[in-house]
């Protein structure tokens, strides 16, 4: 499900974002065409986001941006054409966790980075990982769609390649969540992202 707006600048624009940076994508075949899903991947920079939707052409992701960048003219037009929503940061934003879900619930697809924040020249599998992917694809009951983004040097600039890595959706049966279970976030989390960090060691 794609807005006019983002259906407009992936098309005119989406090519040129990448050659500009050299973006080289991976599994292409592996996104889902139509039904709603949770894109997850591994964090290295700011543009992540915008690397990630132009190697989707199917749906339009929907990640949470930082409110402090709705407040800069110039960077709200681009995250708001890119379909990002403004999240509180500094606390537990529960509203922006609602909308994700009722976004899910609604045929969206939906963007996350479960390190919550950028991570470079360390290797993905030693950082702390957060149980908000878990929850949303539970709560939403979605497949997941794990991704990995590898920038060389790990610093993204004009014409410096750029690899997107899509990997198989994990349809939600395979999370077998147990209700009754505890840790079932925590165990969940570390499952999906132990894909994610897969899809990048077997392409090295």
């Amino acid at each position: 499900m794609k807005s006019k707006t983002y259906a407009a600048f992936h098309k005119t624009l989406g090519g040129i974002v990448r050659f500009l940076f050299r973006i080289h994508i991976h599994g292409a075949e592996n996104e889902p065409v139509s039904q709603p899903y949770l894109m997850v991947s591994n964090h290295i920079s700011n543009a992540d986001p915008v690397f990630l939707c132009a190697a989707t052409k199917h749906q339009q992701p929907h990640f949470m941006a930082k409110k402090e960048l709705f407040r800069i003219p110039l960077v709200r037009g681009l995250v708001k054409a890119l379909g990002a929503f403004p999240v509180d940061r500094k606390g537990n934003d529960v509203g922006a966790i609602k909308k994700s879900i009722q976004m899910l619930k609604d045929g969206m697809c939906v963007g996350m980075f479960p390190q919550g924040h950028r991570y470079m020249h360390v290797d993905p599998r030693g950082t702390e990982v957060k149980n908000g992917a878990a929850m949303l694809a539970v709560r939403a009951q979605v497949q997941v769609l794990p991704c990995f983004v590898r920038i060389k040097k790990m610093r993204w600039a004009p014409f410096r390649r750029v690899d997107v890595y899509i990997g198989q959706p994990i349809p939600f049966e395979e999370l077998a969540y147990d209700e009754e279970a505890k840790g079932e976030y925590a165990r969940i989390s570390a499952y999906i992202f132990d894909k994610i960090c897969s899809i990048g060691e077997a392409n090295e």
